[in-house]
């Protein structure tokens, strides 16, 4: 398994797809930030710095895509094959990519959070204001972002290897989120909070006075538990099907 996620590390430092997409995240976390205050964001509430800094969770799409990527890229750039007759128990493959991706969507988090706090406190600067440092709001709306995104990298990588097919994993992913979720919570109602994207926004603390949203800690279980049961359905699919 060392070596399996080694490799996995070697594949990342030599394509630049997933770096390049992931420097995106700090770049959106900053303009959404500034664009946060910019707009006239009144600093007296008390809900400002949180929904700030909650822009570090918002890049989690970023995530999910670098999950998408680390199979489904494979798939069609057709490196897929050398890695499982390298390998051919393609069940420690799978795990191998969920270690790294899902450390990769932590440390994106991470990079985002770093991003977003001192943003978040020139933005206060800027309005003649200070920024409430001990506010346990702002530090756990940082710490699901971080969650948020490793939860959505591993969630992405149980769908690449579902899918396959890259551009139509993508695109599964994305319209899920777009569409399937708001409709489901019209038809279904309250079943929407336990969906993963509404998850996401829970342990994000995007909307934390929403009444439709699932507490932070259960929030944080569900998207757990979304990730195992992809990662499971990603096993299994993958040491079936043939490869071709």
């Amino acid at each position: 398994m060392p070596t399996l996620i080694a490799n996995e590390l070697l594949k990342l430092r030599t394509t630049r797809a997933p770096w390049l997409l992931a420097a995106g995240g700090p770049l959106l976390t900053l303009l959404g930030v500034t664009g946060l205050f910019a707009s006239g964001a009144d600093t007296g509430k008390a809900d400002t710095a949180t929904r700030a800094v909650a822009h570090a969770g918002m890049v989690s799409l970023l995530a999910l895509v670098l999950g998408i990527l680390a199979v489904a890229g494979e798939y069609r750039h057709k490196t897929i094959t050398d890695t499982y007759l390298a390998t051919p128990r393609r069940a420690r493959v799978v795990a191998a990519k969920l270690v790294v991706y899902t450390g990769l969507g932590a440390l994106l988090g991470v990079a985002c959070a770093a991003v977003a706090l001192p943003a978040t406190a020139v933005g206060y600067a800027a309005k003649g204001a200070s920024l409430d440092w001990g506010d346990t709001g702002v530090w756990r709306t940082l710490a699901g972002g971080v969650v948020w995104n490793a939860a959505f990298a591993a969630i992405g990588v149980g769908v690449g290897a579902l899918v396959r097919n890259l551009a139509g994993a993508v695109s599964v992913a994305l319209a899920w989120i777009a569409l399937v979720e708001g409709l489901v919570g019209q038809l279904v109602g309250g079943f929407a909070r336990w969906l993963p994207f509404a998850g996401g926004r829970a342990v994000g603390n995007l909307a934390p006075d929403a009444g439709d949203l699932l507490p932070q800690w259960g929030a944080a279980a569900v998207l757990v538990g979304y990730a195992a049961a992809f990662a499971a359905a990603a096993v299994s699919t993958t040491v079936r099907r043939d490869i071709t």
